[in-house]
């Protein structure tokens, strides 16, 4: 990994963005600013008249709240997937007494 640092603009609402990441980071950050973008895009749209604060922060909470979601999906994935696994453990220590 890299720490060297360099400058990448980003297009965000049709403004323009400098921020600093390592070039190992710089597809992810590139990835996040189309999101964010997109989300903005989305909420601008469905009415003009909100201001450019208050798009970022519907935007924000709109992603936060997907990311959120797919936690939890997560969460119970691995759970499920936990007691999938000590069923198929316990199965297979009582074939083995």
């Amino acid at each position: 990994m890299s720490d060297q640092r360099d400058p990448v603009t980003v297009h965000i609402l049709d403004r323009e963005y400098r921020v600093s990441c390592t070039p190992d980071e710089r597809a992810d950050l590139l990835q996040a600013a189309a999101l964010v973008d997109t989300k903005m895009r989305e909420i601008r749209g469905q009415s003009k008249i909100l201001g450019i604060e208050r798009v970022a922060v519907l935007a924000a909470l709109n992603i936060a709240h997907e990311s959120l979601g797919v936690r939890n999906q997560l969460d119970e994935v691995g759970h499920n997937l936990a007691s999938e696994l000590s069923a198929i453990n316990a199965r297979l220590e009582r074939q083995q007494q």
